[in-house]
């Protein structure tokens, strides 16, 4: 245990590793190299050395230098002395480095990750390729010219351009190109076992999809085939597919190779394949007249293939690792980091069957327009890590927009799993700035087998669910439920939803008015709101049918106004047949939670000309009025405009007496539910009187409605309310008809 970290620690130190390593390798690359005589003198079709070299300095830097130098000394040294052993070190030390050099300035950081990063692979071939062979042939040169090299012909290396010339340094080219990271790959593996496996999972996962095992023995097949007609020694009953024409079929094979099995699976195999053919030249190359052009076509064949091989498997290996992880992030939703709607679409498509949960958690709306959005993709990401414990294999938690998310589960044991997952559910606390929170959750399940092609319309139906869920506080199931009825309510649902979108482009609402008197003689009219059916002579919607469906789609701020508009329009329009009347409109809390209403109205009133006390506002409190200080800002600048403030249905649901210490207006309507019975409940009776001297306190004016009967009259007036509404005061009439009613009671 002591040596294993020991040597963990001490590994990479020059005078360990990069010092031992150099000696053991350097042999093999010299068995790799292979070389010929022309001319007198050696040539060299791949030279490898050079490139083990650079792959020991780009691997543990400068900390290879000893271990290079002694490895050339040992080489050298036994062979031709001393004198030629420090030559052999200058010779490989100065390009090296100089090579080394300018790819570190160019490559400053992470210059040493394996082969095949396309920002890395210009400066590669450029620096510790192209540089390094360059500057390694020209010290060869001068060696040569100064004499010394003692066992070179002088005389035939007169000219650096010769023949020779070309081909040698065309062998040093192929050597760092190809030898360089064949080495790389070997040193990394002894210097950590490792990196077999994540060599391999590399080289794997670079390969296109549905690449199969038979398509790799196909390819391994043919150029072994190819490779062996090239080691077949040409004599006289050889054909063409003997000689150096098949080694130009090998390249189409070895591009078929780079598209289509990485960059790692053939760059490692046209090492192999080109140490083979270069040490078996001969046996493909005429001995007879143009051996010398022969060899140096090879010799350029040999350099051609390998740039454009290597080029051609970094691109393509690129391009498919770019295509994949583009195809992982539409997956992926960027914010949250979780499975999106189309990952969910695709593992339902996968699996013959499968049990999909839905999660809606409603209170997240109202905490992220109080804490922010962060708020809700951090709920999201703590409920999915809370979760993963009780998922099996398969399963995932997958993210949907707003305050919804879906999980996926294995079709076996479902209902014990869905009962685990409400569980787990319950027993989970969202913390979020030192705070513990547990909004509520929703939860509604299916099961679905293949094929899917409804999920859109599944997840509405599973959304509706979710809601009965949130009351039941307990999973609902969809199948259950009768999907039909959800399905049909969900339809019901768009279907209004659209109608309300047509009418309020095309103005296809009807305005009805119902009187308001006022126990002083003085009255006003309820601006009321239908919406026209699909057919002439269908029924009218009432604002119930309507008005939920609205606000649920974010709707109802432009009906309100575009009755506002249409009243004003109406207003102007009969100014003379109506003079000084009064109209209340009812408006939705979003548009009374809008900054820019107060703004509109102003406009508005400026536009057709009408005076600020002829509107009354109305507006129902509810719990959608979640923004008290801006509803109160709007609210006082249409009362400083001179328009008056109404507050409808008092004393239900969220109108309570808590409710209104927060809110400023001018005349409180009492509901009509407390009416209709004040002569035979005395609790009712008790409850509005109550309220009157509420509204006597805060100097508010009084309206009950639903006065239907002479007796319920005579008991409000006497309570001192000051208007009264309901079919004994008037019943609602089309806006026109007010016209004809107005000149009947003049």
């Amino acid at each position: 245990m002591y040596l294993a970290s020991w040597y963990k620690n001490y590994k990479n130190k020059w005078w360990a590793l990069p010092l031992v390593l150099p000696s053991l390798l350097l042999p093999i690359a010299y068995w790799c190299n292979a070389s010929t005589v022309m001319d007198g003198g050696r040539v060299f079709l791949v030279y490898m050395p050079l490139g083990l070299m650079t792959a020991f300095m780009l691997i543990f830097g400068g900390a290879a230098l000893p271990g290079i130098i002694l490895a050339l000394l040992i080489r050298y040294i036994p062979i031709k002395g001393e004198a030629t052993a420090l030559l052999a070190v200058v010779h490989f030390i100065v390009p090296i480095m100089i090579s080394w050099g300018g790819y570190h300035i160019f490559v400053p950081r992470r210059g040493s990750v394996m082969f095949g990063a396309i920002k890395l692979t210009a400066q590669r071939m450029l620096w510790l390729v192209l540089v390094n062979a360059v500057i390694f042939l020209v010290i060869y040169q001068i060696g040569i010219f100064f004499g010394w090299y003692k066992d070179v012909d002088n005389a035939s290396m007169e000219s650096p351009i010769h023949a020779r010339t070309l081909i040698n340094f065309q062998a040093v080219l192929i050597g760092c190109l190809t030898g360089m990271p064949f080495f790389y790959t070997v040193i990394r593996m002894v210097r950590n076992p490792n990196f077999i496996f994540a060599f391999w999972s590399r080289m794997k996962k670079q390969m296109q999809s549905g690449v199969s095992k038979s398509e790799i023995a196909l390819w391994a097949v043919i150029v072994a085939v190819l490779v062996s007609l090239l080691l077949v020694p040409i004599n006289d009953s050889s054909t063409i597919f003997t000689t150096d024409y098949t080694l130009t079929l090998i390249l189409p094979l070895m591009l078929w190779g780079a598209m289509r099995f990485g960059f790692l699976f053939i760059t490692t195999a046209w090492t192999l394949i080109l140490t083979i053919l270069c040490s078996g030249f001969q046996n493909y190359l005429p001995p007879y007249m143009g051996f010398q052009l022969h060899l140096a076509i090879a010799s350029s064949c040999y350099a051609v293939f390998s740039i454009t091989i290597y080029l051609m498997a970094v691109v393509t290996t690129r391009q498919r690792l770019l295509h994949n992880k583009a195809r992982r992030v539409a997956f992926i939703d960027p914010i949250v980091q979780m499975p999106n709607l189309r990952a969910l679409n695709r593992d339902l498509s996968s699996a013959p069957c499968s049990a999909l949960a839905f999660l809606r958690v409603p209170e997240l709306e109202l905490l992220g327009r109080n804490y922010g959005v962060q708020l809700r993709i951090q709920y999201k990401q703590q409920l999915n890590a809370f979760l993963q414990p009780i998922l099996s294999t398969g399963e995932q938690v997958y993210n949907l927009s707003g305050h919804e998310l879906a999980v996926r589960l294995n079709y076996d044991s479902y209902h014990e799993r869905i009962e685990a997952l409400d569980h787990r559910v319950k027993q989970f606390r969202f913390m979020w700035d030192g705070m513990s929170m547990q909004p509520q959750v929703g939860i509604s399940y299916c099961y679905i087998r293949q094929p899917v092609t409804h999920i859109y319309f599944l997840l509405g139906e599973l959304s509706t669910m979710a809601d009965l869920s949130l009351s039941t506080s307990m999973p609902e199931s969809l199948q259950q439920h009768e999907s039909n009825h959800v399905q049909n309510a969900v339809r019901n649902k768009v279907a209004m939803m659209n109608r309300l979108q047509v009418a309020i482009d095309s103005g296809n609402f009807v305005l009805m008015a119902q009187r308001i008197e006022g126990i002083r003689g003085d009255s006003y009219y309820e601006i009321l709101l239908r919406m026209k059916g699909d057919n002439e002579g269908d029924n009218l919607f009432l604002p119930d049918d309507f008005l939920p469906v609205a606000h649920e789609f974010g709707l109802s701020s432009k009906i309100d106004k575009w009755v506002l508009e249409a009243t004003l329009k109406f207003m102007d329009k009969h100014r003379d047949q109506l003079p000084g009347s009064r109209f209340s409109i009812n408006f939705t809390p979003a548009s009374v939670g809008r900054f820019q209403f107060a703004g509109e109205v102003r406009n508005l009133l400026k536009h057709y000309r009408i005076e600020p006390w002829q509107l009354i506002f109305e507006v129902t409190e509810s719990n959608s009025l979640t923004n008290i200080e801006q509803a109160n800002a709007t609210l006082t600048a249409l009362q400083n405009m001179g328009c008056r403030i109404a507050i409808d249905d008092f004393g239900t649901g969220y109108a309570s007496y808590a409710r209104l210490k927060d809110i400023n207006a001018d005349i409180l309507k009492i509901d009509g539910s407390f009416i209709r019975n004040i002569l035979t409940s005395s609790l009712d009776y008790q409850i509005v009187e109550s309220i009157c001297q509420l509204a006597r306190m805060k100097k508010m004016q009084l309206v009950a409605e639903y006065v239907e009967n002479d007796a319920v009259k005579a008991a409000v007036q006497s309570l001192g309310i000051d208007y009264i509404q309901g079919y004994l005061i008037g019943r609602p009439l089309l806006l026109e008809k007010l016209l004809v009613h107005r000149s009947n009671e003049t």
